[in-house]
């Protein structure tokens, strides 16, 4: 098990005022209800759990008398291998291409692997390549209400995209609509005296 001091973010011999405030603060910042909108809602969910444990095994003064070792109590969750749980908590700081790395370099390419690539393409930008990997991840595990609940926040934000880009006057227009649009936009300007695109 992990100590409870370092799961907090202290020092052994910390005040019970110093484990108090670290507690608060750790515990907003990974309350389930801080989190619910987030695609890595049960990453934050272990790590609150883990962190009222440290809470009450220092305080309950259990954490004087035991040894602990380094690395998490939760190393593997409900996230089977501790190489995709360490994943998570790269995605959960912000460090995209690190978990594509270490994603990457992995060979078991389960629904869970599918899912991680899914949740760091669509952080980088990569919406479209995103949303085929969250897809396969649903695919593979239909039960997982996590990767359907990411699969649909990605649908709603392109129906999203698609609905402002129609109502200012996108339509879908291609290529041939805009070099039409320019033509007109042309014929105009010569008719009231000036000229938009000098060669025609």
């Amino acid at each position: 098990m992990k100590d409870p001091y370092e799961v907090l973010g202290l020092s052994r011999g910390a005040s019970k005022d110093e484990v108090k405030s670290a507690y608060r603060k750790l515990a907003k910042k990974y309350h389930p209800d801080m989190n619910e909108n987030n695609p890595l809602k049960d990453l934050a969910e272990e790590k609150f759990k883990e962190i009222q444990w440290a809470y009450d095994e220092i305080m309950n003064g259990t954490a004087s008398s035991t040894n602990y070792s380094s690395g998490s109590s939760y190393s593997s969750g409900s996230y089977g291998s501790g190489n995709l749980f360490s994943v998570r908590q790269q995605i959960q700081t912000g460090r995209f291409q690190e978990a594509l790395r270490a994603l990457n370099s992995m060979t078991d390419r389960n629904a869970e692997w599918n899912y991680l690539m899914g949740v760091c393409y669509v952080n980088i930008g990569s919406m479209g390549q995103g949303m085929q990997f969250v897809q396969r991840a649903a695919n593979m595990d239909p039960a997982n209400t996590e990767y359907r609940n990411f699969l649909n926040q990605i649908l709603n934000m392109q129906r999203s995209y698609q609905q402002r880009a129609y109502s200012y006057g996108g339509r879908g227009s291609s290529s041939a609509d805009c070099c039409t649009q320019l033509i007109c936009a042309d014929c105009l300007c010569e008719c009231l005296g000036g000229d938009l695109i000098s060669c025609c």
